[in-house]
């Protein structure tokens, strides 16, 4: 094992320490904070009668629905954006008003036009992860070195051939990153939604534990939302960062 590894061993073994330290101590009711053990047990209890698995499945359609929805629609809109200056100056100022807007704000909307149904729940978890999208593929286009356009156009590159051949890979860097961030805004959009109404769900999952005062089960899907988080980011993100990375000899 390399020292990496030993450094997380020893990092999360100190937490799982630290927390039984803490729960022995009693500074808490056990229905507020409950060990290591009533987790593990919860987790593998719900795993065993699969509730979780339908929570997770049901959760990840809704997400994955949402976040591909704002991808196809924020990639063009951020080219778009980049590409037109008066189009910038008017609707680019719309959607920088709208990011500093949270999700959550729209569901109420959502409710109205939708009611109480998924598409309620994938129209706000777009409009978390779109704007993202769309402003990271802006800013990346519009970074692009004045100079790599110059030879491009130089050697007979125009129009469509210039975006594809040369400012979509040199812009692609920053997308990665708009796209990893829309990511997690997609999973804070559909955790406030489901939170809320939906039946069926992580995020109901969590509503259903505080309410019934089991903080076992919340902790439990607290921790797979995290693992599912790192799951992603380390076999889907970070791959496609590291090829991009190695494409442009960042390694």
């Amino acid at each position: 094992m390399n020292a990496a590894l030993y450094r997380k061993i020893f990092f999360y073994g100190f937490l799982l320490t630290l927390w039984h330290g803490l729960y022995q101590a009693k500074i808490w009711p056990e229905y507020l904070f409950p060990s290591p053990a009533d987790v593990g047990a919860n987790l593998w209890q719900g795993l065993r009668e699969q509730s979780y698995i339908f929570a997770i499945l049901a959760s990840f359609r809704r997400l994955l629905i949402g976040y591909g929805l704002s991808v196809v629609l924020g990639l063009p809109l951020g080219i778009l954006l980049a590409r037109y200056r008066w189009l910038e100056q008017t609707l680019g100022s719309l959607v920088l008003g709208l990011q500093t807007l949270p999700s959550i704000c729209w569901l109420p909307l959502a409710i109205l036009w939708f009611g109480l149904s998924d598409s309620a729940i994938i129209f706000v978890v777009v409009i978390g992860s779109l704007l993202s999208v769309t402003i990271a593929t802006k800013s990346g286009i519009q970074q692009v070195a004045p100079l790599l356009l110059k030879a491009a156009r130089t050697m007979g590159a125009e129009g469509v051939r210039l975006y594809r051949y040369v400012i979509l890979p040199a812009a692609l860097p920053t997308v990665m990153s708009g796209l990893k961030q829309g990511w997690s805004f997609a999973w804070r959009s559909l955790m406030a939604g489901e939170l809320l109404f939906v039946n069926v769900g992580l995020g109901h999952l969590l509503d259903a534990g505080r309410e019934l005062n089991d903080m076992s089960q919340v902790i439990a899907v607290i921790a797979i939302i995290v693992v599912l988080g790192w799951l992603t980011d380390r076999f889907v993100f970070a791959s496609l960062e590291r090829k991009i990375a190695e494409r442009w000899g960042f390694h």
